[in-house]
């Protein structure tokens, strides 16, 4: 992480995986901060991103965001292709 605040991330950025599009993205539907991501369904923001952008988005942003919430529980940083198997089941 580059940007910390005690240890925990102050920019999207900042979250394991969430590199500056995927922040854009998150930006574009009112998500600034980590903690707006805390607590929400990494399903819903995917649908919600899919609404807002006029297009479905790629099956790995809905696996991104199911690191960044496992990261926010846990403090484990693990690679998004992690909860590929998770995520296909989610959208099946």
């Amino acid at each position: 992480m580059r940007s910390t605040n005690q240890g925990q991330p102050t920019k999207l950025e900042d979250l394991p995986n969430i590199g500056k599009s995927i922040a854009s993205d998150l930006r574009a539907i009112g998500i600034f901060h980590p903690q707006q991501l805390a607590g929400r369904d990494p399903l819903a923001i995917y649908i919600e991103l899919g609404d807002v952008m006029g297009h479905r988005h790629d099956p790995c942003v809905l696996y991104t965001l199911m690191s960044v919430q496992h990261f926010l529980e846990s403090g484990e940083a693990l690679p998004w292709w992690t909860f590929t198997g998770e995520g296909k089941r989610l959208l099946a």
